[in-house]
């Protein structure tokens, strides 16, 4: 089955430019396209079920922005993925939309195939960070908190010692194939790896389990 798509965007060049991008891929069916935040919510409000699986947003938008609009979401849909698109690397704004559900981020300049990658990456399980993005969001979680490691985290919270790599590897911002080529693993073992240290952690997005790891020196 195809995955059912919307873009909340209100630059028409750039939105024209994701929808003729997800058209030439079989995968993807683009199921509803807005200019502003609006006119998403209310088709959602009056969803009796999920009217999208996943949904590109904006985070910088007029009247509501893309932050607010995503907290609404993932309220009325929680099962609804919502991956932000930001031109503006903002680390507050990145934690608060952490914060708000977004299942993952995207710098508007990223190429084709990036988009693509990132958006399947989020369908997988994961939660995917541009490297720029990420370093954004860890400078933001490292203010001020302490750099020495807890040596006992990891075992207390059951993690193996590959997971505790998996981990260390998302903290330092890397891609899912990069972790995958460092460690001599497929890509779809690390996202299992992903998927048990989220449970471990209790967290459900990669900015979560990296946040934790930073702020309980876990690696």
């Amino acid at each position: 089955m195809s995955v059912r798509v919307a873009i909340v965007d209100d630059d028409p060049a750039y939105r024209g430019a994701l929808a003729d991008l997800l058209a030439l891929e079989d995968a993807f069916e683009l199921r509803g396209i807005f200019d502003d935040a609006r006119g998403a919510l209310a088709e959602a409000r009056s969803a009796a079920a999920v009217p999208w699986d996943l949904v590109l947003m904006d985070m910088e938008m007029p009247v509501i922005d893309g932050i607010t609009a995503t907290a609404e979401l993932k309220t009325l849909h929680p099962s609804l993925l919502v991956v932000m698109l930001t031109a503006f690397e903002e680390s507050d704004r990145i934690v608060r939309a952490i914060v708000a559900g977004a299942d993952g981020y995207l710098v508007k300049r990223s190429g084709g195939h990036e988009v693509i990658d990132e958006i399947r990456a989020v369908i997988a399980g994961g939660s995917p960070l541009t490297p720029s993005v990420a370093r954004s969001v860890l400078s933001s979680i490292r203010s001020g908190l302490p750099s020495i490691r807890d040596v006992n985290a990891s075992a207390r919270l059951g993690l193996s010692d590959r997971e505790s790599d998996v981990l260390r590897a998302l903290v330092e911002a890397k891609s899912y194939k990069q972790i995958a080529y460092d460690l001599h693993i497929s890509v779809d073992t690390v996202r299992s790896h992903i998927r048990k240290v989220y449970r471990k952690l209790q967290v459900h997005s990669a900015p979560e389990a990296v946040a934790r790891a930073i702020r309980e020196r876990i690696v």
